[in-house]
Order: structure tokens, then sequence, then C-alpha cells
């Protein structure tokens, strides 16, 4: 009797434990466990713990033009504190299409072909969740900036990576044929190019938009590093080749060229059609970016052509410096063409990988850099590469000079 009365309570535990199991859900998402956090960001974190030398974040250490403080101070004051329009301030829309007319002659009408984002990675995630479908593929070339990878798995895509190959980080023009197929949708470009500093020639570009319009493919070109060039390479805005003005989203934002990326200010350009499926999904991710900045950033667009002509004539000397100091410490590099990275090659300091050999750099010498497996998509591809981020004072950039010279002795 005792036997089946316990043969009864453990029937009914057992069926209730049944159903709280076959209750139990994840508590967070596939897609979230298909990608790591940023490796750029937390190398900032981990130099900070050991007052390291930071050139791993790609944020330069020196303040923006004075003008734009005080024309956000100004805005503020003026008690432009409240929501802007969703898709941007209206000044500041035509600032950027007469700004965008004159450097990379596109016709741009600001109340329908832009969208103000609160950052250029904001600008990406919003084009890619408004244009991109689950099963649809992504192109994106190889090594990459960290974000592209998991933007394109937020919207159920697969990437597909084409590999820049070193020294001069050229594509295979035959394995990017070979990439495009019925199922892709967009192609990344970054130029110029983090992490490797590649400009993309029109050539090459030319080669990337026949192949888009016989695919029927959109481009989205992030073009952050735009006025940042050296040794007189220019800067090619997609949208500007034949038959590319309707299929290109061009990112781009205030953060790099104004030194300003803690105000969270970007901006797409697009069709008309395309920018009105941007401006939905841009709403209900972030409403809209920060009023005052955008209006400061009025005054960015209007600043004259000689301060992006000196912007680039200062930078070049603070990358001719690091590849100095690169060359003082016995370090082989990549030398870049734009944007304000430069890729070293580590190999010869026998670690058995670039992590290793980054937090050596960030806990016995003193300096900060971002292991180059990060911009892969298959870790072992970067395991010989660092890159250092040269967007620093002088002072800065000669305290890691002092650091790097300890690897010579």
């Amino acid at each position: 009797m005792v036997g089946a009365k316990y043969r009864e309570l453990y029937c009914k535990t057992a069926r209730r434990e049944d159903v709280v199991t076959s209750l139990y859900k994840p508590k967070t998402s596939v897609k979230a466990g298909q990608f790591k956090e940023s490796v750029i960001r937390e190398m900032t974190r981990v130099a900070m713990q050991y007052g390291a030398v930071n050139l791993a974040q790609g944020f330069p250490d020196f303040a923006c033009p004075p003008e734009l403080k005080q024309a956000a101070c100004e805005a503020i004051h003026a008690d432009l504190n409240q929501y802007a329009i969703t898709w941007g301030d209206r000044p500041f829309r035509m600032a950027i299409a007469e700004k965008v007319g004159w450097y990379l002659g596109l016709a741009i009408d600001p109340e329908q072909h832009i969208t103000v984002t609160c950052g250029s990675t904001e600008a990406m995630a919003a084009t890619m969740l408004a244009t991109v479908n689950p099963g649809d593929e992504v192109i994106v070339f190889e090594p990459f900036y960290e974000n592209y990878g998991p933007d394109a798995v937020l919207t159920g895509a697969t990437p597909r990576y084409v590999t820049l190959h070193p020294p001069d980080w050229s594509f295979d023009e035959a394995e990017l044929r070979q990439a495009f197929n019925a199922n892709t949708k967009a192609i990344i470009i970054n130029t110029p190019h983090n992490p490797t500093g590649k400009v993309f020639s029109r050539e090459e570009l030319t080669i990337i938009a026949e192949l888009c319009q016989k695919w029927d493919v959109l481009a989205f070109t992030d073009e952050i590093y735009e006025h940042i060039l050296y040794d007189g390479t220019q800067h090619v805005a997609m949208a500007s080749l034949p038959g590319m003005a309707d299929r290109t989203v061009t990112i781009n934002g205030l953060s790099k060229t104004y030194s300003v990326t803690g105000w969270r200010v970007g901006y797409i350009l697009a069709n008309p059609e395309l920018t009105g499926a941007i401006r939905k999904v841009h709403d209900f991710l972030t409403v809209g970016a920060p009023a005052p900045l955008q209006r400061a950033g009025v005054v960015a667009m209007q600043l004259p052509r000689s301060y992006y002509e000196n912007l680039a004539s200062t930078y070049q000397q603070k990358r001719d410096f690091i590849l100095q100091a690169l060359d003082r410490a016995g370090i082989p590099y990549f030398v870049p063409q734009g944007a304000y990275y430069v890729l070293a090659d580590i190999s010869q300091f026998g670690y058995p990988n670039d992590v290793e050999f980054t937090y050596h750099l960030i806990k016995d010498i003193g300096l900060a850099v971002v292991p180059g497996s990060s911009f892969f998509s298959r870790p072992e591809l970067g395991q010989s590469l660092i890159r250092f981020c040269f967007s620093k004072t002088p002072e800065t950039l000669k305290a890691a000079e002092e650091r790097l010279l300890k690897l010579a002795y």
C-alpha cells in the first residue's frame, strides 16, 4: 500500500518536472550567440586597467575644431534639446547635401536622400535591417571592420568573405566574381579601409559596380575616412560611378573627420525608395540623433576646404611618425594609403598568436593595440598581425614609440 502511494507521488512529481523542463526557454537569442563582443572596445578597457598607452581604439585623443564646440554649446543654450525630425535636422541635411555636392560630385536631395543616424554604426545596422532578408548573402571583404559580420547575422543573412591580399590588399577578381550569385543581396565596401588603410581604386570599384549591376546587388559603402588620405591618393565614391547612384547606400558621419567620435552623429545617402525603408528602421532603433549636435554638424559641413587639406597633412605626419617608430623597433608593416591605422607583422617575435602578443604589449610594454585576428572570419588568418591606431597627439605617439623601442632590445 505504501509502495503504491509512493509510486503515485513519484509519477505526479515526474510529470511536473517534465512540464517544467518542456517550458524552459533559452534566455538569449541564437543571433547573439553567433558573435562576440567588440575586441577593439575590449582593448581600451584593458589598456585603462594596466595604464597602457592606447593605440587600440580608433578615436582621437585631441580636441575637435573649436567652432564645433562653440556651435554645440550655442545650440544647447538656444534650447535645441528636444527631438529633431526623426531622419535629421533639416539645416544639417541641407548642409550635408551641399558638402556632398562639392566633394563627391553627387546631386543629393536633403528631403528624399538623407537619413541622419546615431553614428555610422547605427547607419550600417539600419541599412542592413531595412534591405537584407534572412537567407540573403552579404559579401564582406576580409580583413574587415569587426561590426560588419554581426550586422549581417542580425538580419539573418550569411556573410560571404572575399580576401584582400597583402601587401597592397588587392582582391582577386576571379574570387570576387565567384562570390556573387543569385542569393547575393549586398556587398560592403569600406574605403578608406579599416584596418588595412587600403583605398579602393576607381578600377577596383568599377569591377565591383559591374558585378552589382549584373547580379542586381546593392553596395553599402562605409566612407567614414573619406578625407584621411596619403601620398596624393584620391577617394572615389561608389555612388558616383555610372549605374551606381540608385543601388549604392553611402554611409558616413562626423566622428573621424571632425574628431567627435563620442557625438554619435552619422548619416546615410540613398535613393528615395531605400531611404524610406531605412528611415522606418532608424526611427524604431533610436528615434533620432542628438539634436544640438546635429546643429553643430552644420558648422562642420561648412568648414572651408583648407580644413580638409590640413587634416590630411596632419594625419600624414602622424602616419610617418608611427611608421618610423615601427622601423626603429624592427617591426614590419603595411603602408596605409588612408584612414588612421597601420597593420604590422609580429610573426618574428615567436608568440603563439596575436592575442598573446597583444596582452604582452599591454601588460609588460605598456602599449595597447588590437589583435589582427579580430578582423578575420577565421582567427588563424590574422594571428600574425596587430593594428596600431595613430589618431593621437604627438605626445601620445612619442610615448608609444618609447614603449615600442623596448621590443628592440
